[in-house]
């Protein structure tokens, strides 16, 4: 007998996946989107999808579990991170004094992320928001090569850092997910 969980996927046609190809939101029929800025908010979208899908039907302690010890890193910890991160690329792009921190210290996204439904429900609400605010932000500018804020940076960068930050946690997230309950696929 082990405590380790065993591996499954919800896949019947293609075991080795995450979700049939027609159950996978992220699948879109015919050609992919014309132009620079539709195709990368498309990838952006499609990573926000797969950091929802690997947290799908796991209750408070499972997404609070800190899988990989010593690592403070948890799943529900991975979506207060990128709740954190969306107000901080705002801060990148403002004039402005920059936003205070959703969870206070360094490392209080993954060090407050605990067991409790409302601690849960808070951080979905806050990643939510963070994402609209962020996208708010950037559609006033469609010029990729357009430089915001006090440091220049292009839009571009921007987005091309948000879809690597999110697809390094989805990353992770594939790892929690599978020591969690043992669930694997793409």
């Amino acid at each position: 007998m082990t405590d380790e969980p065993a591996r499954w996927t919800k896949a019947t046609v293609y075991p080795d996946m995450w979700a049939d190809p027609s159950d996978d939101p992220r699948n879109n029929e015919g050609p992919g989107p014309d132009g620079e800025l539709p195709t990368l908010e498309g990838v952006l979208r499609d990573y926000r999808l797969t950091l929802r899908m690997k947290c799908e039907g796991l209750d408070a302690e499972q997404l609070a579990r800190r899988s990989v010890p010593p690592s403070t890193m948890s799943l529900l910890g991975l979506v207060r991170h990128l709740a954190e991160a969306e107000r901080d690329w705002r801060n990148w792009i403002s004039d402005g004094d920059p936003l205070p921190k959703l969870y206070g210290r360094r490392d209080g996204d993954f060090d407050g992320a605990v067991a409790d439904q409302g601690v849960v429900d808070a951080a979905y609400a806050d990643l939510e928001r963070e994402q609209a605010a962020t996208d708010a932000a950037l559609a006033g500018h469609p010029d990729l090569g357009e430089r915001l804020g006090k440091e220049g940076i292009a839009v571009r960068e921007l987005l091309v850092h948000r879809i690597e930050e999110y697809a390094r946690h989805c990353g992770h997230a594939d790892l929690l997910r599978e020591c969690v309950d043992g669930r694997v696929g793409q």
